[in-house]
């Protein structure tokens, strides 16, 4: 009942919508001779604000073209290898002839960056993959907003991501490397682990896993105390929502990406509102600069998508309820993950220093797990001054996590020198 009220009352907004905008315009014309005034740039910013945060945000572009290496501007082509109902496996193609001007004779190792499948589109990471775009070959999981998927194409389940996993690494070939983005650690640890004691040809040479709740009762933030505080039976009574027409995924239950924004924007409501107040002094002083910044984060931030029901349901079960996977009780299709069968996949952890989303320890965690890995195949990194976002996108990504993560990559593609000569 809430999404159909949700979308009766954007339809129903529509007219003050379009009478926001025209005034925008109006206001914002060249030809008007009052547009400079002071009352005119009031008017222009209040409508411009209220036409920004009323209307439907889509999925972002990539907007991915070039990558600068080794002072070489190389063209890219985003190009989709793999599908599902569920997924597209975006390929970031580099032009080869842009590569080989740049000094790149020999092939990148080949390196998929599973999204977080948690509210935002995939382009939330597209800071992240331009970063690896310099040393490697870049494929991205693109996920599908569930509104969009028809009821007949069935369920997708914490299992099918699983599933989904291992179905793109065997895309990228024999041993490539693998970084997981926020909630998909414990979906691409036990992929990982299940290769690993399948001895898949395709199982990762290394795993890089970013701010992750592998156990979630590490360091507990306030995610995390929500989702054990309350009742399984109470996210499934108030999360839960029918996809109504005319979207393709009409009668699907979702947990709708709305819901997910109010409620990352409730725990830092004085924070929003600071910035579009921010904006709003901006566009009447004329800042340009600042006002493109404020409109390039939030038109990413407010582009939400719906998850399946059982698929959030299930994560919150099994990863911040039960704790499955750190317990060594997670069941992938009748089959014990086993963490301890991964013996020859490097494994890197990155935390942030002041993430409120997955405390300090909760990425670290896979260490233990992995408890027949060789030392000289693990590393774990701490970032001073970074909360979530910062441990995947911006300067000190930039500038001090992703070429730790580049050498680590290196190392996994020379076998670690052979466990540094067998010790």
């Amino acid at each position: 009942m809430l999404y159909t009220l949700y979308e009766a009352g954007y339809y129903a907004s529509t007219p003050f919508r379009f009478a926001t905008r025209l005034t925008r315009d109006l206001w914002g014309s060249p030809l008007n001779p009052a547009r400079d005034t002071d009352i005119g740039r009031r008017i222009f910013a209040s409508s411009d604000l209220i036409a920004n945060l009323t209307r439907r945000y889509g999925k972002p572009e990539w907007g991915i073209e070039t990558v600068e290496i080794n002072g070489v501007s190389v063209r890219v082509r985003p190009t989709v290898v793999w599908t599902s109902p569920w997924c597209r496996l975006v390929h970031f193609s580099r032009d080869v002839s842009d590569l080989r001007r740049a000094g790149r004779t020999e092939l990148d190792p080949p390196l998929l960056i599973t999204a977080p499948m948690s509210g935002h589109y995939a382009t939330l990471l597209r800071g992240t993959a331009q970063a690896f775009l310099q040393d490697h070959e870049v494929f991205i999981t693109d996920w599908i907003n569930a509104r969009d998927v028809p009821v007949l194409e069935g369920r997708f389940e914490f299992a099918d991501y699983v599933d989904h996993v291992r179905d793109m690494l065997r895309v990228l070939g024999p041993r490539p490397h693998v970084v997981a983005v926020c909630q998909p650690g414990p979906a691409v640890l036990a992929a990982a682990a299940m290769m690993a004691e399948d001895n898949d040809p395709s199982r990762p040479a290394t795993m890089t896993i970013m701010g992750s709740p592998i156990d979630a009762r590490l360091s507990p933030t306030v995610t995390n105390q929500l989702a054990e505080e309350r009742p399984f039976a109470w996210f499934k009574s108030n999360m839960i929502y029918t996809v109504p027409a005319p979207y393709p995924g009409m009668g699907r239950r979702v947990y709708p990406g709305f819901v997910q924004l109010f409620s990352f924007m409730s725990m830092n409501a004085e924070r929003h509102q600071e910035a579009h107040w921010r904006y709003l002094q901006q566009l009447m002083d004329g800042d340009g600069d600042s006002v493109e910044s404020h409109l390039a984060f939030y038109d990413e931030y407010l582009s939400v998508l719906d998850l399946t029901e059982e698929f959030y349901l299930q994560t919150v079960d099994i990863v911040f309820q039960r704790h499955l996977l750190p317990k060594g009780e997670l069941m992938h299709r009748g089959r014990l993950v086993r963490c301890d069968a991964i013996r020859d996949i490097g494994l890197l952890t990155v935390e942030g220093e002041n993430d409120d989303i997955s405390g300090i320890g909760q990425t670290q965690a896979a260490h233990a797990l992995c408890s027949n890995l060789p030392d000289d195949m693990k590393m774990d990194y701490v970032q001073p001054k970074v909360g979530h976002y910062g441990v995947f996108n911006g300067r000190r990504f930039n500038e001090e996590i992703y070429p730790r993560v580049r050498d680590f990559v290196r190392r996994g593609e020379k076998g670690f020198d052979r466990r540094e000569e067998a010790a």
